[in-house]
């Protein structure tokens, strides 16, 4: 059974100018890393021309589809019953971009099949992740 999730989407980055366009992206989810889910933009969708990656709570992925959710570098939030707005915050500014829902719902639906929701602390490697740690010190 495979361990990581990889759709592919696309989405819609919002912008003043010159005009909103039509972006690739993939969404990510990994139970080695099982409460956060990633969004990646590809070097072309960059301003630098180097692929962009977004880490952050899957469980704030399921609550922004109902609701307004987040309050950092990451927010979701319904747009219309079909779209969900997330936005990623910087100190250079931010980048709002439209999901289809129904992507954001399939992708979640996958992630639980692979790791439930509230069995998240079952895929953690504890011991792993604090001897990498003692060896980088």
């Amino acid at each position: 059974m495979s361990t990581v999730i990889d759709q592919a989407v696309q989405a819609r980055l919002i912008a003043t100018a010159p005009r909103s366009r039509t972006i690739p992206a993939a969404l990510r989810y990994d139970r080695a890393d099982p409460y956060a889910v990633r969004v990646v933009f590809p070097p072309a969708a960059s301003l630098d021309g180097a692929e962009v990656e977004w880490t952050f709570g899957r469980e704030l992925l399921q609550e922004g589809l109902r609701q307004s959710s987040g309050a950092g570098d990451v927010t979701v939030r319904p747009h219309d019953p079909d779209t969900t707005v997330i936005e990623f915050h910087t100190a250079d500014g931010t980048a709002r971009v439209h999901f289809d829902a129904r992507d954001l719902l399939r992708f979640l639906a996958c992630s639980y099949g692979l790791v439930a929701r509230g069995g998240e602390g079952r895929h953690l490697d504890v011991d792993g992740d604090l001897a990498a740690l003692l060896r980088e010190a």
